[in-house]
């Protein structure tokens, strides 16, 4: 195209007689209403908004980004891990993984453990922490005496 932008009066005119910096200022992305959430929103691609696009389109990347970044996990031990319930009260919606040891940086699978986000609460509250603790020993050696679970794992609760 030829001319100046009418709003910076540069000679690079990009559309509607603007430049591409100021083109950018005054876009808006359509709007639309949500295949997915139903909502009226910025249209980001095959008619959804742009959380609803990510979720259904990217997130598995979202997931191994989210492992790597806050656990420093491989998306498979997340997932090995996660897969579970909680190891109190078997809910399996909504799991965190907790440190026993509480050293982050250890992510051994003896010193992961899935767990719903109240007894995960509660396992950080001075309050109660023992008692966790002392539950999770008893959880330890009803598994071991049952299927062959890890002895290990009884001695390193009791470790840390």
């Amino acid at each position: 195209m030829t001319g100046n932008c009418i709003e910076c009066n540069s000679s690079d005119v990009h559309a509607k007689d603007k430049c591409y910096k100021c083109y950018r200022k005054t876009y808006k992305q359509p709007t639309i209403t949500c295949k997915n959430c139903h909502r009226e929103r910025q249209h980001a691609a095959f008619g959804l908004c742009k959380s609803c696009h990510i979720k259904l389109h990217h997130y598995d990347k979202v997931k191994t980004y989210n492992a790597r970044k806050y656990h420093r996990l491989s998306l498979e031990l997340y997932k090995k891990l996660v897969n579970r319930a909680c190891i109190f009260c078997e809910f399996d919606k909504v799991l965190e993984l907790h440190h026993l040891d509480g050293n982050h940086d250890n992510n051994s699978i003896l010193n992961l453990i899935a767990m719903c986000p109240n007894h995960h609460k509660l396992m950080h509250h001075p309050k109660y922490k023992d008692e966790l603790r002392q539950r999770l020993l008893e959880k330890a050696e009803i598994r071991n005496n049952s299927n062959g679970f890890l002895e290990e794992f009884k001695d390193y609760l009791q470790k840390n």
